[in-house]
């Protein structure tokens, strides 16, 4: 890690149980994202909640914040809901950001989910292929499952634990809560999701267990990049939330 990386790092204005997992000496850094925190705040009163603890400008996806040491930014990468836990990537110039942004767009970045799910899948491995439609009003997401916009997954069933199923989760396209949607099609919604899961068994799961968030978890993000004429190459895992090992 370069002396610039290493000062963006101690610099960041960390929200509430977020931990920086990897980074370059570019200015690329991933954090591990607890569930119940924003990506970004939507509002300004939404700052404690978020990934820093910083204003933020959707325009340009950046943070922005002052401190003894000045005026400091930090781009926005990638965004998950904020039910789901996991990497989550920031970088220090906007001129990598140009560079990932466009990384993301061309299909170049690797993702692994867990999904901790109600049911038993038929197949230990699958493509999920879906239509979906996408809609976004007032400030709201919502995706259902017949639409023309294409999506696909790899599934891999990791593991059955009396009613629940461990998957592995590869998305291959990015749509909007593409894997919560497509999990919800095959009849292994995924537990504590409030908006495409199983209410009634959401309710029973939560007063059985006392565990109450979606049990998505976004597990790893790799890829190869170049910059400034260099191959590099990125990883980072963010581990399995303790909560997932709880649930038999």
């Amino acid at each position: 890690m370069s002396k610039a990386s290493d000062q963006f790092i101690r610099r960041l204005p960390l929200g509430r149980d977020v931990s920086v997992i990897a980074s370059d000496a570019n200015g690329l850094v991933a954090l591990a994202k607890p569930s119940g925190v924003l990506s970004h705040p939507n509002t300004a009163n939404e700052q404690d909640r978020s990934l820093l603890q910083a204003a933020y400008t959707m325009e340009g996806e950046v943070y922005q914040w002052t401190d003894a040491d000045g005026e400091h930014r930090a781009w926005l990468l990638n965004r998950l809901d904020s039910a789901t836990s996991g990497v989550i990537l920031l970088c220090a110039s906007e001129e990598m950001a140009l560079v990932m942004r466009l990384h993301f767009r061309q299909k170049k970045v690797r993702k692994v989910y867990n999904a901790l799910v109600f049911g038993r899948s038929a197949s230990t491995m699958q493509l999920w292929r879906d239509h979906l439609a996408v809609n976004r009003q007032a400030g709201q997401i919502r995706t259902h499952a017949r639409g023309n916009i294409p999506a696909e997954c790899r599934m891999t069933l990791l593991k059955t634990r009396g009613p629940f199923s461990l998957l592995k989760l590869e998305p291959i396209t990015g749509r909007s809560h593409q894997l919560r949607v497509q999990c919800s099609q095959r009849h292994l919604s995924i537990i504590g999701d409030a908006t495409y899961g199983d209410f009634a068994r959401n309710r029973e799961f939560a007063k059985a267990t006392g565990l109450k968030r979606m049990f998505l978890h976004s597990l790893e993000t790799t890829f190869d990049y170049e910059y400034k004429g260099r191959r590099c190459h990125f990883s980072a895992t963010a581990p399995l939330p303790p909560e997932f090992e709880k649930v038999r």
